[in-house]
């Protein structure tokens, strides 16, 4: 799933393991999110959306593909 985590995560001036603390998951956790390795479950895309303070709209992107989640 593409994600703009690495992005809001650089603007807030978070390390990996800055977020993955704050959001209780591992720092690889983070890490393969952002290489879009890795589909975080709801209830953790929704914490880090707000952790990050970004409307999950914002920080995931849809897709047209089915089962795919892209909107640029």
């Amino acid at each position: 799933m593409k994600n703009r985590i690495k992005q809001y995560r650089a603007a807030k001036d978070f390390t990996q393991e800055n977020l993955a603390n704050r959001a209780g998951c591992s720092r690889q956790t983070i890490n393969s999110m952002e290489k879009g390795k890795y589909t975080p479950s709801l209830s953790l895309a929704f914490l880090i959306a707000s952790i990050l303070e970004v409307d999950i709209n914002q920080l995931f992107i849809r897709g047209t593909k089915e089962g795919e989640c892209y909107n640029d």
